[in-house]
């Protein structure tokens, strides 16, 4: 008895020492902070550090913790190379991409470092072991390429939870990217089984969740997976993964654009795995995998800044994106969802109206129907024979009026193909995957889809993002995300501000959508682009990229 008193004086002393918020974690002390009605704990980590010979293998978490961890200050982030715009952009689309890149979160003061594995909790103030709150496990965007839990904070969900009485725990996750780092591919990668790290990590990440959150006052049995752009793909991917067997981790999941990718096998990224070789002096190794876990981070970090970005000419076709590696993903995406491979869990997913525009700037020198026709057959169909791709073309035209800014007629035409581009950047990337996703498995589980069309007063209208940053920041949205975390269904709760929202199906397609003045919500009919979409989507099954 002695022995075991003895054991956790250590603990003891270091809450007594402790005016903060505290949180017992097997034998340490996780110390907290509070400001105003939320308390958080910042940087717990879940997994060591994938760094020297852990680095580009597979997470391994931690299994026990002892003596005092300091989490009052935002978590360290992982090393990151944030998307830059071309630099010889002409000055009007440099001028909207400059204002988009202020208004969402890309940048934080943190530091930064390949030891960055850990988990962000905030609660409201005065929260308790066994309150059982609903949990909402947010997994930020950031196109693979960066991102962070400082960068994402919870602190005006949890606030407006609390003002709806309907109070939940909000809990972020860091995991790798930057995919020198996370999600390079090639075959070297895949006969190593390391592809698609970024996962694991949040898989072992949800894990801990599960075990651990019962301390700070949460329900294990109530987790919603939740997140933007890359954070709400890889939520896809989470509930694709492992048959669809999602192991109890997550009851209830929230995709803002984002949904499983029409991706291909992870070894077509062959060239970019040999170009960041090369890049980081390794070719000459016998064993380049190995030669890449031991040169210095920022060797590896420059070698990843000579493949082409997500505001760069490729924009959507990127390098890093998660593809099938035989492993976490055994097949391709969407190949997972026909086969039934999904977990079968109540989802939201949405997405703004104009998805595609950002990710269209870089390729503005693309200005005539060839070069057009020449770019969608390199980047995102290599594989498909000319005269099965042609006609997508027909499906999305160089008509103004039926690109994207959608709704704007000839307007907002930036270069000569612009709309275009954006049209279907947008819809391959996001729009069609979502309405894949909705079709297959509505009728199977409970599912809501919305859409943000809110002015933005840029030329590239209501883009990427515009519907995920005011949700996190407690918008209408943000409401009936509240309400699903703790129910599993986004209707019901006491805010004034919503409107009952019907489930979707492949007949009615029923939608919220976000708008301005003093009507800001309304449910329409998802019918946009049905015919260009299916298409699209068909292509995709047959050829994923």
């Amino acid at each position: 008895m002695l022995l075991i008193l003895l054991t956790y004086l250590p603990v003891a002393f270091a809450i007594a020492r402790a005016a903060n918020p505290t949180v017992i974690l097997d034998k340490a002390a996780v110390i907290g902070t509070t400001n105003g009605s939320v308390t958080s704990y910042f940087g717990i980590p879940y997994a060591e550090p994938p760094i020297n010979d852990l680095r580009l293998r597979l997470p391994v978490a931690i299994t026990a913790y002892n003596g005092t961890i300091n989490a009052t200050l935002p978590a360290t982030q992982c090393i990151q190379l944030p998307p830059q715009p071309r630099s010889d952009l002409p000055g009007e689309i440099l001028q909207d991409l400059v204002t988009y890149l202020a208004s969402v979160p890309f940048t934080s003061d943190a530091p930064q470092d390949e030891d960055c594995l850990s988990i962000s909790v905030q609660i409201p103030a005065g929260t308790k072991p066994g309150a059982h709150l609903p949990v909402l496990a947010y997994i930020y965007g950031g196109g693979f390429t960066s991102g962070s839990t400082a960068q994402n904070p919870g602190d005006a969900l949890v606030k407006r939870a609390i003002e709806l009485y309907q109070p939940i725990i909000f809990v972020a996750m860091n995991h790798r990217y930057d995919f020198p780092f996370s999600f390079l591919g090639g075959k070297e990668i895949k006969a190593a089984g390391v592809g698609n790290l970024g996962l694991h990590d949040q898989r072992v990440a949800l894990r801990w969740i599960k075990k651990h959150i019962s301390a700070f006052g949460g329900d294990p049995e109530k987790i919603t997976i939740n997140g933007p752009s890359a954070g709400a793909i890889s939520i896809g991917l989470q509930m694709v993964t492992n048959g669809g067997d999602n192991e109890g981790l997550f009851r209830g999941a929230i995709m803002h654009a984002g949904s499983p990718l029409p991706t291909g096998d992870i070894e077509t990224l062959q060239p970019f795995y040999d170009a960041v070789v090369e890049h980081a002096g390794c070719a000459a190794a016998e064993d380049t995998l190995a030669c890449l876990r031991h040169v210095p981070a920022d060797t590896l970090l420059t070698a990843a800044a000579a493949v082409p970005n997500l505001f760069d000419y490729p924009g959507l076709a990127e390098a890093w994106a998660p593809r099938a590696d035989g492993v976490f993903l055994e097949a391709p995406p969407q190949h997972l969802i026909l086969a039934g491979h999904v977990s079968n869990i109540p989802f939201i997913t949405g997405d703004a109206l104009d998805e595609g525009t950002i990710f269209a700037t870089g390729s503005f020198n693309v200005t005539t129907e060839a070069e057009f026709r020449d770019f969608v057959a390199q980047h995102f169909f290599p594989t498909t024979p000319t005269d099965v791709l042609a006609p997508l073309f027909d499906l999305y035209t160089n008509d103004p009026a039926e690109g994207s800014p959608f709704e704007t007629g000839d307007a907002n035409e930036l270069a000569p193909e612009f709309k275009r581009m954006a049209a279907l950047q947008g819809d391959i990337i996001f729009q069609a995957p979502k309405r894949f996703f909705l079709d297959q498995r509505s009728l199977k589980q409970p599912t809501w889809t919305y859409r943000n069309i809110e002015l933005t007063n840029l030329c590239i209208e209501q883009p990427h993002g515009s519907d995920s940053t005011p949700a996190l920041e407690g918008n209408d949205l943000a409401d009936y995300l509240i309400q699903f975390t703790a129910t599993l269904d986004p209707n019901g709760g006491t805010s004034n501000r919503t409107i009952p929202w019907p489930r979707y199906d492949p007949l009615s397609r029923s939608m919220l959508t976000l708008l301005e003045g003093d009507t800001p919500l309304e449910i329409v009919a998802d019918t946009a682009r049905l015919k260009a979409m299916a298409g699209l989507t068909g292509l995709c099954l047959a050829f994923p990229f």
